[in-house]
């Protein structure tokens, strides 16, 4: 344990150090990680942290009730199906899966999960064999995931019976989840808001990471206007009791998933919800450094509150006789030795851990062997919090800088952040362009099957010099009722030459593609070849031979 004298030498560390998740990491080894072992900190609350908890992209966590659409969820976030996935009424989802980036889709087992020293899930090893056999990593090669990680999580179970046929604390398990990751979704049915005896353990388990939560009322395009009024104040009402705050959580309404919608009407409401919501998750690279900081600051006070509390229930022990009653009622006090706690040292009350939670957790503990209070370690505390941090500020504004100017989460549905005619802000965007030219001759154009029907819609919109422009066609492709996200994907995959218009062939190529959607066939990330419209590969070819023209000018 290094010497708790040495504030300065700590000092002298955080003046060489380039970034913030660094200097938190030497921070929490120097200063925090000794306090937590000296006082049994991970015994009554969270393990304690290691490199890759502070190196780990932002995580989402997705909790909701079995049949809410989580999965369909992050299917509709990706835009892509991950092994193991299934989507179905009853509860599909019975493992907690971490979707992660990895060149190869591949599954990694609980068990060897838990010894990598590269991914943040090392101390979930006490929750035993019958979570890490529930408990797997699914690695995917796709975009979003280069910047995020999502947890896909188990329906939580309507009945309260089924509970005990988990074998391990779902709420315990998902409490551990929800102080690591940087956002938590909850996901609720707009079909069922019963609360089950599980549901209110899970919500209980979120208590205290209220700031990263989100509410989600899912499948909101099933019920009608005034069906969906009702439930949404219904939803307030029970959230407002579960959570027993004041303050009124914010809940996103939509229906996230690919399909049309049901009813027209709720399109503009559901499009401002779901661009709010994806804004609130693409920023979160962005906060990561301001995350991590906050938590561990979180931590700290509440490792304050814990050494003062065992320091408290020592001093009250006797000696030897009566140790038995006394801890009994001290653990039945124990509202009342917070109380005398948080106005003897001057702590907050919402510094201190959940009371019935830690009085179970003092059943089980001596507390003669409890350490006795160091001055010199609360000290070293204090300076954590109150210096040392502070000289992280002004590297944290400086970050904050520098990543303002990098790109946000990329890929799957947030491609359609920048969608032709359906975003008012970029109207028209560049085709990323993948691969090699192709051979393929015209004849092998698998749209121009149906393109004769296509054409008739085509001369219907009253194109201009052969081309319609992207307001005819918005109105024409929303009349699908695809979501706008689905469309903006499906104007980019068309829009091949990137003039803001639709010709002939590209008319076609959407209307194949938004036949592929309604199908229930997911959209390809860029353009395959034999979708390509012949004129197009003919004109790129001649683009490819000017561009050699002008190289070897040049040499």
């Amino acid at each position: 344990m290094p010497s708790w004298g040495h504030g300065e030498d700590v000092g002298k560390c955080l003046k060489d150090i380039q970034t913030v998740t660094e200097g938190l990491k030497t921070l929490y080894r120097e200063k925090l990680l000794p306090l937590e072992k000296q006082y049994s900190f991970s015994e009554f609350h969270s393990a304690g942290l290691e490199d890759a908890d502070f190196d780990n992209k932002p995580m989402v966590l997705v909790v909701g009730q079995y049949s809410t659409g989580k999965t369909t969820f992050i299917r509709y976030l990706l835009e892509q199906d991950y092994m193991g996935s299934r989507v179905g009424p009853e509860p599909t989802t019975d493992s907690f899966t971490a979707i992660m980036y990895g060149d190869m889709e591949t599954i990694i087992p609980g068990n060897a999960l838990i010894v990598d020293p590269n991914k943040p899930f090392r101390k979930l090893n006490p929750f035993g064999n019958k979570f890490l056999n529930r408990f797997q990593c699914v690695q995917l090669p796709n975009q979003v995931l280069e910047s995020i990680s999502i947890i896909d999580t188990p329906g939580i179970l309507s009945a309260a019976r089924k509970r005990l046929s988990r074998g391990y604390d779902f709420p315990a398990v998902l409490q551990w989840f929800a102080e690591h990751v940087d956002r938590i979704i909850l996901l609720c049915d707009a079909h069922k808001l019963d609360l089950s005896d599980e549901f209110s353990r899970t919500i209980g388990a979120l208590r205290g990471n209220e700031d990263k939560l989100r509410v989600v009322l899912n499948k909101a395009d099933l019920v009608d206007t005034q069906q969906l009024m009702r439930v949404y104040g219904a939803l307030m009402w029970s959230l407002g009791k579960v959570f027993r705050t004041p303050e009124v959580l914010r809940v996103y309404i939509g229906s996230f998933w690919s399909a049309p919608f049901r009813v027209p009407d709720y399109r503009r409401l559901f499009e401002r919800e779901e661009e709010s919501l994806f804004k609130d998750i693409q920023d979160l690279p962005r906060n990561a450094a301001l995350r991590k900081l906050n938590d561990l600051v979180k931590r700290a006070r509440l490792v304050r509150a814990h050494v003062y509390i065992v320091n408290h229930l020592k001093q009250e022990m006797p000696m030897v006789f009566g140790r038995e009653n006394k801890k009994r009622d001290l653990i039945y006090d124990l509202p009342d030795v917070f109380l005398k706690i948080q106005q003897r040292n001057q702590i907050s009350p919402g510094d201190f851990p959940d009371c019935a939670r830690m009085q179970e957790r003092l059943m089980s503990h001596d507390f003669t062997k409890f350490k006795a209070l160091k001055p010199k370690l609360m000290t070293a505390l204090d300076e954590f919090l109150t210096t040392d941090i502070a000289k992280l500020m002004p590297l944290l504004r400086k970050e904050e800088m520098e990543v303002a100017s990098q790109p946000k989460v990329q890929g799957g549905v947030f491609t359609g952040t920048n969608r032709g005619p359906f975003n008012d802000g970029n109207p028209f965007t560049q085709l990323q362009e993948d691969g090699e030219e192709s051979e393929l001759s015209a004849a092998d154009w698998v749209v121009a099957k149906d393109k004769n029907k296509y054409d008739e819609i085509f001369y219907s919109l009253s194109p201009h010099n052969g081309k319609l422009n992207g307001s005819k066609v918005k109105n024409w492709m929303l009349s699908t009722q695809l979501p706008t996200s689905v469309l903006g994907r499906i104007w980019k995959l068309s829009d091949v030459d990137r003039d803001g218009l639709l010709d002939e062939e590209e008319f076609a190529l959407a209307s194949y593609l938004i036949e592929v959607k309604l199908d229930g066939h997911g959209l390809p990330p860029a353009l395959p070849p034999h979708l390509v419209p012949p004129s197009k590969r003919r004109r790129k070819s001649s683009k490819q031979e000017e561009e050699l023209v002008i190289t070897s000018n040049e040499e």
